[in-house]
């Protein structure tokens, strides 16, 4: 038995956000619907090669692809058909989108009142900016996730879309609580979320901090104050260290750089000194990792119990013994590659496991049998 199995989610969501939250729900054993419009669905196929987009592949497994051109009365009748025996609906349009077209919250649960209806936008549904567009990077931005991921006087982008896929997670939470609150109720509701609200409450503890101290936090606050390192080595190899309270990692440390004397140095002694006196520790320790290579620091500092690990590149990452011990590489059958590789879900179960079963889906793969299903042609796509 699946977790979600006979529950059916239609996507009517493109690029990151909406597909990851549907990702997850199918991950789970719910049949997800990705409706696609007919000008070559999913802008996000196009990110990669002509038989395989990795990026589209990436958030979009386990769904069934249909192609609906709800431009026309007859796509917009099977959408509303589909909508009217489905348990879940996602968009990512933008506000206002859904009710032109007569596909709306308000206009779908009056004829399906167990519909779940998830709306995911850039600022959400009302106020200033619900209009705008709303992009990855945009919503990191405004957050203050930026903030403290980068350094001010010489702001970089992440290299993750780390605002769309909080966003998704954030909506398939909500999709959930809805289904169980769904169970004693028997009635749907419409579930919201936006790369703003979405991105700010992932900081609740940096705002938490900010809210006590009045001070705004930057990225160097939290390493001061959980007291996290990091450092090179002779090789110019990566490497963190994470002290965090327990005084016994402190004292490790200071056995593995060779000066315990810095145990009763008033610079270090308590945890505070160490806070206050971060560059002056980070400095010097930085010094003494240089002169040797990653992999003897790191055994020595597990040896004296100091958290501590390299700072992987994602080819050294797959090839970690634990990693593969966890088997999060999947393979996945595809038709054309033979198969495609992915990374499998970060939860287990032990009851009802989450089931890669097949890659993304071909543009348009399953139209005729789900529109087959509600006894439509299928020239409700063109």
């Amino acid at each position: 038995m699946k977790a979600l199995e006979g529950i059916t989610v239609l996507e009517f969501a493109s690029y990151v956000s909406g597909p990851y939250a549907g990702m997850m729900l199918a991950d789970l054993g719910a049949e997800v619907i990705k409706i696609e419009p007919p000008d070559g669905g999913d802008p996000f196929r196009g990110w990669g090669a002509a038989d395989y987009s990795a990026t589209f592949g990436s958030v979009n497994r386990n769904k069934k692809s249909v192609v609906l051109d709800l431009k026309t009365p007859d796509g917009l009748a099977a959408a509303r058909a589909l909508a009217e025996s489905a348990d879940v609906l996602i968009e990512n349009f933008r506000v206002g989108t859904m009710d032109r077209l007569g596909l709306g919250y308000d206009a779908l649960a009056k004829m399906n009142t167990r519909l779940i209806y998830c709306s995911i936008t850039g600022f959400g549904q009302s106020g200033p900016y619900a209009e705008r567009a709303g992009y990855d990077t945009v919503g990191q931005a405004m957050s203050g996730l930026l903030s403290v991921l980068t350094n001010l006087d010489k702001p970089q982008p992440m290299g993750i879309s780390l605002s769309d896929h909080l966003t998704g997670m954030m909506a398939a939470y909500g999709i959930l609580g809805a289904l169980m609150a769904r169970e004693r109720s028997g009635r749907g509701q419409r579930v919201e979320t936006s790369l703003l609200s979405a991105t700010i409450a992932f900081l609740g503890e940096n705002a938490a901090r900010f809210f006590e101290t009045g001070k705004t936090p930057s990225r160097e606050t939290r390493a001061r104050s959980a007291q996290v390192y990091a450092f090179v080595d002779v090789n110019g190899q990566g490497f963190v260290i994470h002290l965090s309270s327990p005084t016994k990692f402190w004292r490790g440390l200071t056995e593995v750089a060779g000066h315990p004397e810095w145990q009763d140095d008033p610079r270090f002694k308590a945890k505070r000194d160490r806070q206050q006196n971060y560059a002056v520790l980070h400095e010097l320790l930085a010094a003494i990792f240089k002169t040797k290579d990653r992999e003897t620091w790191l055994r020595v500092l597990e040896q004296h119990d100091v958290p501590s690990a390299p700072i992987y590149t994602l080819d050294q990452v797959f090839a970690d013994p634990q990693v593969k011990h966890l088997g999060l590489i999947r393979q996945v059958p595809h038709k054309k590659l033979g198969t495609v590789s992915l990374v499998g879900g970060g939860i287990s179960l032990s009851e009802t496991p989450p089931v890669i079963e097949s890659c993304a889906p071909d543009y348009g793969q399953h139209t005729e049998e789900i529109l087959a299903r509600i006894g439509l042609a299928k020239a409700a796509a063109k």
